[in-house]
């Protein structure tokens, strides 16, 4: 994950021929870091202090991006009790979390192929028990999340909104958190909110804020700051602007039709703000010191902690 954007790209998918070294799955499309030491999946975690500010938009059509670079892309809908990453990505799951969790499928039955190297692990809607997981549920979640890490390159884990045990939970274990904001004030308040959570409660020290719906690059910069200020003021947190991604019609235009507006419209201003997030993720080198978290991939990391 630490080599150059150009270099993930020239790497993109490799075909394993059927011969007697993938005598379990022959043919296989493996990840672009297959043979080289393990690297723990980048995993980046999607929320948002309210609903309706475009939190799962912006999870589905980053996965894309990071898809387009030749990552091998997992989009983990961790909204389980009202999931619908499915439904902006333009398919149709046959399981969901739902039957992961009770165990009556394993994870490699959930995930479902989407475009552009990306696969989903679906939630599920309107599941009461699936919106407030124990810490016990989560876990047994990740571990089977865990099986699948050699097969991906980033993992984009889309949470609830708000400060639920679920959200805050599913936003801490991953390396990078993104909040998703909107210039309305509820919103702005409300995204302070989880990020005051997730200083205080989960002990991060390190947000990235992506202003969406704005209607210019000076209306994002001047949410942000107010952000910015108040995290300044009454927390120990840093918060880092990554991007503004505008209004633009064509986002609603693919909500309806139950397509991502990334792979229809690569061109539009939305797609190409996308693109530029992604790629300020990529290139970022930023260590996680963070200690006694439960994490997705924490094998791995601890493996490599070790050596």
């Amino acid at each position: 994950m630490k080599e150059s954007n150009a270099a993930q790209t020239d790497l993109s998918q490799m075909i394993v021929p059927d011969d007697d070294s993938t005598t379990q799955h022959p043919g296989r499309v493996v990840s672009i870091n297959a043979g080289k030491q393990p690297v723990a999946p980048t995993v980046i975690a999607i929320t948002s202090g309210k609903g309706g500010v475009g939190k799962t938009n912006i999870s589905v059509n980053l996965a894309i991006a990071l898809g387009k670079q030749g990552l091998r892309t997992l989009a983990v809908d961790a909204d389980l009790g009202l999931a619908n990453m499915d439904i902006i990505m333009g398919v149709a799951p046959t399981y969901t979390a739902a039957e992961l969790v009770t165990g009556e499928v394993d994870v490699e039955d959930v995930l479902i192929e989407g475009p552009e190297n990306v696969w989903l692990l679906p939630g599920a809607s309107g599941q009461h028990d699936l919106a407030n997981l124990d810490d016990r549920g989560r876990r047994a979640f990740f571990d089977a999340i865990d099986t699948v890490e050699d097969r991906f390159d980033a993992v984009v884990v889309d949470t609830g909104a708000g400060v639920g045990s679920n959200a805050m939970g599913f936003a801490s274990a991953a390396r990078d958190i993104v909040v998703v904001v909107t210039p309305e004030p509820t919103s702005v308040a409300d995204a302070y909110g989880v990020i005051k959570v997730l200083s205080t409660r989960c002990g991060v020290r390190r947000i990235r804020v992506v202003v969406n719906m704005t209607n210019s690059n000076l209306e994002g910069q001047r949410v942000f700051q107010r952000l910015s200020n108040l995290a300044s003021r009454f927390l120990d947190v840093f918060l880092e602007h990554i991007g503004n991604v505008p209004k633009d019609p064509v986002v609603s235009r693919c909500v309806v039709r139950g397509e991502p507006f990334s792979t229809i419209y690569p061109d539009s201003a939305a797609s190409r703000a996308v693109d530029n997030v992604a790629q300020t993720l990529l290139s970022s080198n930023d260590p996680d010191d963070r200690q006694g978290a439960i994490r997705l991939f924490w094998r791995k990391l601890l493996r490599q902690g070790g050596a």
